[in-house]
């Protein structure tokens, strides 16, 4: 089946499993867990014995009224679930966050599951917000937590960390135009080329792209951590909130004929969480791999060209946010 078929079928048919997977001593971070999958997955984390969980949110009040809720309805204790500030729109927050994850003991899986979607051009920093948020800034994340893992898996013999990043099927629903252009970055920038429609499946290629990158250049690091990217469906959560005329009546009618709660999603999240070096830079869509509903342009020769183009545009960005970063890899 195309990755269409692949969603529909997904979406309509299946449920992902619900986790049974112990994390009994674990950290795990998820970002954006406030609300919708990532506040779901946290409560599961929770249910599953992990030792820590980090909150990573924006506005901390929300994040204390998220954990708070968690805390009563998993009847957790108190000192599981960690609040921590963590701007995505704003890169030394995210500096910031990432000092603060190097002084952990430990350091078993992060979920970078943070996300925007906006019919409204603006810059965030200096590239469109939806750019900045979904795709510049969680790789900036992966790689400053990077060292944090490999030194978590050099301390803790036996384990492999995880970094899990949230991409979406609607990766495929996209032409890419903007590949054409010199500079794919600068054409984002360009509120006369913007195509806001468009722009959210074009980041979620690009974020694929890179994770497809970072994983390739880290195969043979040691200490060894997984990257992947997990799709977690169509689900009923606040992400859309923002979408208006067609596109938000269109994602209304979507939701009401096949969208998994976010409970049902948020699943998908700690599976990735769970799994092998099969799933080192892997689309993993509906809890399975491999690459289950991934556009087949991604692995076509104009793809791999895109991919290249794309990755160095990113490592140029982030080498002038963070020098050096990109050694890391």
């Amino acid at each position: 089946m195309g990755p269409l078929l692949d969603e529909l079928h997904n979406q309509f048919f299946t449920r992902p499993p619900v986790p049974t997977a112990d994390f009994s001593g674990k950290t795990i971070i998820v970002t954006g867990a406030n609300v919708g999958l990532g506040k779901e997955a946290v409560k599961h984390f929770v249910k599953l014995h992990a030792a820590k969980v980090i909150i990573a949110v924006r506005s901390t009040s929300k994040g204390e009224a998220a954990k708070a809720e968690i805390e009563r309805d998993s009847k957790v204790a108190t000192n599981v679930i960690d609040v921590w500030p963590l701007d995505y729109s704003n890169y030394a927050s995210c500096k910031q966050f990432a000092a603060k994850v190097a002084t952990l003991d430990r350091v078993d899986a992060v979920v970078l599951n943070a996300g925007i979607t906006t019919e409204k051009f603006e810059l965030f920093e200096d590239n469109e917000s939806q750019v900045t948020v979904n795709v510049i800034s969680t790789v900036l994340l992966a790689l400053l937590v990077l060292p944090a893992l490999r030194t978590s898996a050099a301390n803790n013999r036996g384990t492999t960390p995880i970094i899990s990043i949230v991409g979406s099927g609607v990766h495929a629903y996209t032409k890419f135009p903007e590949r054409k252009e010199p500079r794919i970055l600068a054409a984002c920038n360009d509120p006369k080329k913007a195509r806001m429609s468009d722009r959210y499946q074009v980041t979620k290629l690009m974020s694929l792209f890179a994770v497809r990158s970072m994983a390739e250049k880290t195969a043979n690091a040691k200490p060894y951590v997984i990257i992947n990217t997990v799709n977690p469906g169509l689900c009923y959560t606040d992400l859309t909130r923002s979408l208006t005329g067609s596109t938000g009546n269109a994602m209304k009618v979507m939701r009401a004929a096949m969208a998994w709660s976010a409970e049902e999603g948020s699943r998908t999240l700690v599976h990735a969480t769970t799994v092998g070096p099969e799933s080192h830079g892997v689309f993993i869509s509906g809890s399975k791999i491999p690459n289950n509903g991934q556009s087949k342009f991604v692995t076509s020769p104009e793809g791999i060209s895109t991919q290249k183009k794309v990755w160095a545009e990113i490592s140029e960005k982030l080498e002038k946010i963070q020098p050096g970063i990109t050694t890391e890899l």
